[in-house]
């Protein structure tokens, strides 16, 4: 299994959620349902490349690059 920082993926990838470290929007991201076992889909990438957005059990939810640093995906287990 594979793992990688959120922001690696690539758009139309699919994966899931491994681990979100600590960091100061963990609990945001707990709130939003990014729990480990999550599956999360690469859905659109900004023009400047600084923003993906994913889908999230249902949801699309736009996402920083720098704010997936602390978000492990694997994405072999999909």
């Amino acid at each position: 299994m594979n793992e990688y920082i959120l922001s690696d993926m690539n758009v139309g990838e699919q994966a899931s959620i491994s681990e979100i470290g600590a960091c100061d929007l963990q609990r945001r991201f707990f709130d939003l349902g990014m729990i480990p076992g999550t599956r999360v889909k690469c859905v659109c990438q900004s023009p400047g490349n600084d923003m993906k957005a994913y889908v999230i059990r249902g949801a699309v939810i736009a996402i920083r690059n720098s704010d997936c640093g602390s978000i492990r995906i694997s994405r072999g287990s999909v």
